[in-house]
């Protein structure tokens, strides 16, 4: 294939910089800040698009953080493109905070117990959903009974409250991103402009000073 890489990267490589990647995470939120300030778009169609991705990045749906920042940056009438690069802020190191905001306010919203929560772990509720789907899929086609307990538990004490309790978070954060994003991409596009035009003016003024000196040329040719 012609975009087949031609060294594929292993697995733990890939992996490991998921997890970091190459030059650090400073060097990657550098990177996304330049490309998203650049994009060619009013400040506050790109900041409406930073708000929603920021604001996905606090829903459970993992995996799907493109597709939602896309549909509520539609729905927003925000710059998709800006949405994407913005659920770069939910990371390997942010989730944690993050989920710890969302649970905590979702059973606070709910009126259950953070306590009552954990007392599988986290990561156990996910193997356990995530078992019940595999052992009920199996049970389609065999004549075992399906069991939709561990899957139950991970809807009732993580998802639901996750996803409930992601909301006002997402909403603060996803705000304060929008009015800092403003006056920054506002600034900076002004002063690209303004390089731009000086570019400009610098090539127009060579360009007028190499016909001069070409008609002064000429014009010295025919006196001689």
């Amino acid at each position: 294939m012609i975009f087949k890489r031609r060294d594929p990267k292993p697995f733990f490589r890939a992996v490991f910089e998921f997890l970091w990647p190459r030059g650090g995470w400073t060097r990657a939120f550098h990177y996304v800040k330049h490309r998203m300030r650049r994009l060619p778009d009013s400040p506050e169609r790109i900041a409406r698009g930073i708000w929603a991705g920021v604001f996905t990045t606090f829903t459970p749906f993992y995996t799907l953080h493109f597709l939602v920042a896309y549909l509520v940056a539609r729905g927003m009438r925000g710059n998709v493109l800006a949405a994407l690069m913005a659920t770069f802020f939910g990371n390997p190191l942010t989730y944690v905070p993050i989920g710890i905001a969302s649970l905590s306010t979702g059973h606070w919203l709910l009126g259950t117990q953070m306590d009552e929560a954990v007392q599988r772990s986290f990561g156990g509720k996910f193997v356990d959903a995530g078992a019940d789907l595999r052992h009920n899929f199996v049970a389609i086609f065999t004549d075992h009974e399906t069991d939709w307990h561990g899957l139950a538990r991970f809807w009732d004490e993580v998802f639901y409250p996750y996803m409930i309790g992601g909301i006002l978070p997402g909403i603060i954060c996803g705000t304060i991103a929008y009015y800092l994003s403003v006056p920054v991409i506002r600034a900076y596009q002004k002063r690209r402009r303004g390089m731009i035009k000086a570019k400009f003016e610098a090539l127009k003024a060579k360009a007028a000073a190499k016909n001069e000196s070409k008609r002064k040329a000429e014009k010295a040719v025919k006196d001689t």
